[in-house]
């Protein structure tokens, strides 16, 4: 990450920062048939909110929960649950209950190029999501002495990697008991507003260019190459 060429220089390392990976990898995505998608996937043609509940079952336990429960408050729009690789749709199910909520199973990508916004977990599925281009709300609850813990030991500002790396608050954070239903749906008619959505591009554009831009693979191997020279 950009910031932390200066952390090492604190301690006289003198290291490159060549670029995150990430860029190449979604850039090198075949871009999807939209149509076929919401075909393959029973989607209607509303607009898709992306819920990105994260990939362990505790943590999708308590984030997906709040999530659905705005499914009745925003019903001109689809919500669609970006299944993790490593959990089961019977798990999703018992959280899901009786509402009729979409789900992909480990294709997030291609949820994500076809999303209208997103609900995201923290981690790096904030920053794929705003490399999509796609307008979200990060949320994170843990449990409470973790996080009472964390808290203590941690002084950062934000934990999303897309305000880390600007420096600012460009995605709203709703973290622990910030993080309900109320705030929530205050958080994602924000970013659904065309009015703020702008501003989120552009930042979202600035992201990408503080991350190096395409080829950290390619520069990695030039600076191996140099070095061994």
């Amino acid at each position: 990450l950009p910031f932390e060429k200066d952390f090492y220089k604190k301690y006289d390392y003198d290291v490159t920062f060549v670029g995150h990976p990430l860029i190449d990898a979604i850039s090198d995505i075949n871009q999807i048939d939209e149509t076929l998608f919401r075909k393959k996937y029973n989607l209607s043609n509303k607009p898709i909110i992306a819920l990105l509940p994260g990939s362990r079952k505790q943590e999708i336990s308590k984030m997906l929960s709040v999530m659905l429960s705005l499914v009745d408050d925003f019903q001109q729009y689809e919500f669609v649950i970006a299944g993790a690789p490593s959990q089961r749709l019977d798990f999703y199910k018992r959280i899901i209950g009786s509402k009729n909520i979409a789900f992909v199973d480990n294709k997030t990508y291609d949820l994500l190029s076809v999303s209208y916004a997103a609900l995201v977990t923290s981690g790096t599925a904030t920053l794929e999501t705003a490399l999509f281009k796609v307008p979200q709300v990060v949320c994170y609850k843990g449990g409470y002495i973790s996080y009472q813990i964390a808290k203590r030991i941690i002084t950062l500002k934000f934990i999303s990697l897309v305000n880390l790396i600007l420096d600012k608050e460009v995605v709203k954070e709703l973290i622990q008991e910030d993080f309900n239903k109320q705030n929530l749906k205050v958080a994602l008619t924000n970013i659904l507003e065309v009015s703020n959505r702008e501003n989120i591009f552009l930042n979202y554009f600035d992201l990408e260019k503080q991350l190096g831009g395409k080829g950290a693979s390619k520069n990695v191997a030039s600076q191996i190459v140099a070095a061994l020279k």
